[in-house]
């Protein structure tokens, strides 16, 4: 995933999150390479999320009129998405629970895309400048390779604790992905 370039594109590369869907709702249930996909998607998910906590909403914030509120929306629906991650990752394949989360994950991401892309996105176009809006997207491409790869719920979401325990966290969850080879396949 990743685009390159100004803060928006390289987010709304991010979002084409359909393929991980379509792959995850293609295998059959109970089928064990649901896992290998979900970890794949988890992995993108929590590190964009990631990356969107720790610079574009503070800009949202400090550009958009009215961004604190639509900043304040945004986080919690990350937090809404990562605590199903999370219910997932304590979720077997082959539980009847895990097609009801999966469910409400593929419906509380395409909201949170569409409203990124259709009201968020717009306004901060309006707010930055050009050069504003690519300084971000570096931001948020370095912060893509520090970021956590797992779900933590109770982490800090605003700057400045999410600015100081993300690289830490990050650096230990891929040290379990190297051991573990998770998202490897």
């Amino acid at each position: 995933m990743g685009h390159g370039g100004n803060v928006i594109a390289e987010l709304t590369a991010d979002h084409q999150v359909e393929e991980y869907f379509a792959r995850l709702q293609a295998l059959p249930v109970g089928d064990k390479q649901r896992r290998d996909v979900l970890d794949e998607l988890t992995i993108e998910l929590v590190r964009h999320s990631v990356a969107e906590e720790m610079y574009l909403y503070p800009a949202v914030r400090e550009h958009v009129p009215g961004g604190g509120p639509l900043a304040d929306k945004e986080i919690e629906e990350h937090a809404e998405v990562e605590r199903v991650l999370k219910d997932l990752e304590d979720v077997d394949v082959d539980d009847v629970r895990f097609d009801a989360l999966v469910l409400k994950l593929v419906t509380d991401v395409t909201e949170h895309v569409r409203e990124e892309e259709q009201q968020l996105f717009p306004s901060l176009a309006q707010a930055c400048t050009p050069e504003q809006l690519m300084e971000l997207g570096d931001q948020v491409r370095r912060a893509k390779k520090v970021a956590p790869t797992r779900p933590h719920p109770s982490a800090p979401d605003t700057p400045p604790g999410n600015k100081l325990l993300a690289p830490g966290t990050g650096l230990v969850d891929r040290a379990r992905d190297f051991v573990t080879g998770r998202g490897r396949s």
